[in-house]
């Protein structure tokens, strides 16, 4: 149901120097959207970090106006307004200190199932669709949401393999939804819709899909689910801040790692030599990190699987020792039990990680698998 208190918050969230963190100090302080609006440009100096400059475009009519007009729009075209001081965002994301005021949602979300974002680049490969397929296949039998960027590439491909496979898939957009980009898209943005999916957005009808917008809605993408897939992508690619967004929000994150020459699995080992995602090795490993419940049946293996032993190298060899000896152990105390500094220790876990010996956590600690 929209209320007066939506109008308040859509019209509130409009004022130029009104961001999410500013909004949430506001109703928290003045106890509603609707108060803030009233009282807030007089009594601004109640509300801890907020000077008068932030208020000074609150109580402006022609918001309201905005407001009225942006509800009437979704009223006509069945889009949900959640707001986040009111708990209506899916819970996960409502944690994030930076969760968006306002949510807008087409289509069926169920909060209550798991969620898995799965990202990367517009420039997919044939070593990432290969996973992406290998994925879906293997989980098939669970019951997770998917939730990508319905971009091209990886995205896309999330989205079509959900819907081959039965999944539920969420889009979450980066921009209002006056429109649909990129347009390429449409069709599969109406397809996830008919298949009990949902697409996701905090931008209001008038927002175009300007440049940062897109690192502004890969927050939502990682806020959403407690674990975020990397599967391609370059250095300094837009899903690597997925990634960061992910270990800010203390979320975990893997990365299917590849070879170093090839510049669209450049960003995925820069995220697990840097420790911010942990290797994927195999589908069923992954699936195990996860928590799916999978059945007995055989799962693929994503890398051939084979009986051969791996002769490491002496420096492998003492790392691996060292942490199968001290389960979960920190960088820090790995460094001082084998007098080996840091910065040389952590591109033999790496190595050791892509070999499928050892699995790191978050705070830079290892354990062998």
């Amino acid at each position: 149901m929209i209320s007066e208190e939506h109008l308040y918050a859509i019209a509130l969230r409009e004022c130029s120097l009104i961001g999410d963190i500013n909004f949430h100090k506001l109703v928290r302080t003045f106890g509603s959207a609707e108060e803030a609006w009233k009282t807030a440009k007089k009594e601004y100096n109640k509300a801890d970090g907020i000077g008068r400059k932030t208020v000074a475009d609150i109580g402006n009519e022609d918001y309201l106006k905005f407001a009225e007009k942006e509800i009437q729009f979704c009223e006509k075209n069945n889009i949900k307004i959640m707001l986040r001081h009111l708990n209506q965002l899916p819970y996960l994301l409502g944690e994030c200190d930076d969760a968006p005021a306002v949510l807008y949602q087409k289509g069926k979300f169920d909060d209550s199932l798991q969620k898995i974002s799965i990202v990367g680049t517009r420039n997919m490969t044939l070593y990432g669709k290969q996973f992406i397929g290998e994925f879906f296949e293997a989980t098939k039998a669970s019951k997770y949401i998917s939730v990508s960027g319905l971009a091209l590439g990886i995205d896309k491909e999330v989205h079509e393999q959900s819907i081959q496979y039965k999944i539920p898939t969420a889009a979450v957009l980066a921009h209002g939804f006056h429109m649909l980009y990129p347009s390429k898209n449409k069709k599969l943005s109406e397809k996830i819709l008919e298949e009990g999916g949902a697409l996701l957005t905090e931008f209001n009808s008038s927002r175009k899909p300007d440049r940062e917008n897109f690192i502004q809605r890969n927050r939502i993408i990682a806020g959403l689910s407690p674990s975020t897939i990397v599967v391609e992508t370059g250095f300094g690619g837009g899903s690597v801040s997925t990634a960061a967004f992910a270990n800010d929000y203390n979320r975990e994150v893997f990365a299917l790692p590849g070879k170093i020459t090839d510049p669209y699995s450049q960003g995925c080992n820069q995220l697990i030599f840097q420790n911010k995602a942990s290797a994927i090795s195999t589908i069923k490993d992954l699936m195990d990190s996860l928590g799916f419940n999978h059945s007995k049946e055989k799962v693929a293996d994503l890398f051939s699987f084979s009986e051969i032993s791996l002769q490491l190298t002496e420096n492998q060899e003492t790392v691996y020792e060292c942490i199968k000896a001290n389960p979960q152990v920190s960088l820090d105390d790995l460094a001082q039990m084998i007098s080996m500094p840091s910065y040389k220790i952590l591109p033999v876990i790496l190595e050791l990680e892509l070999l499928g010996k050892v699995k790191s956590y978050s705070g830079r600690q290892f354990t062998v698998i």
